[in-house]
């Protein structure tokens, strides 16, 4: 509780706010941001998500399982966006391989159609 207290403190000393400011934002008393502070107790979960709203940093972070901001799996990257990834990639090798490299027109058609496989996965 100690560690995730100085985590809070940090933070709302970081933007420079009283512990009064903070109570307006997170709409508590300033003697329980004190007390979260001090780690005499702890937020509960809907005070941590306020927290981590106001300075969009993860609950990972806010408990202090990591130290990045960003969160414990920030980068996680679900199956199914696994297997997308593996499709293109199996994709770009296909168009590779049906294009001679010395036509300069197969050049011209292989970069447009991988330009158009870029924009499709954008707007995914």
């Amino acid at each position: 509780m100690e560690q995730i207290g100085k985590r809070l403190r940090a933070l709302r000393e970081g933007v420079r706010l009283t512990q009064v400011n903070m109570a307006g934002i997170l709409g508590v008393q300033q003697s329980r941001i004190n007390r979260y502070e001090t780690g005499q107790t702890t937020p509960a979960p809907e005070i941590f998500i306020k927290y981590a709203d106001y300075f969009d940093v993860s609950m990972d972070y806010l408990y202090c399982r990591t130290d990045d901001p960003r969160g414990k799996l920030y980068e996680y990257k679900p199956q199914a966006l696994k297997e997308k990834t593996e499709q293109s990639r199996e994709m770009r090798e296909f168009i590779e391989m049906c294009f001679d490299p010395k036509a300069p027109v197969n050049q011209r058609l292989k970069e447009a159609l991988l330009r158009i496989m870029t924009e499709e996965a954008k707007e995914e």
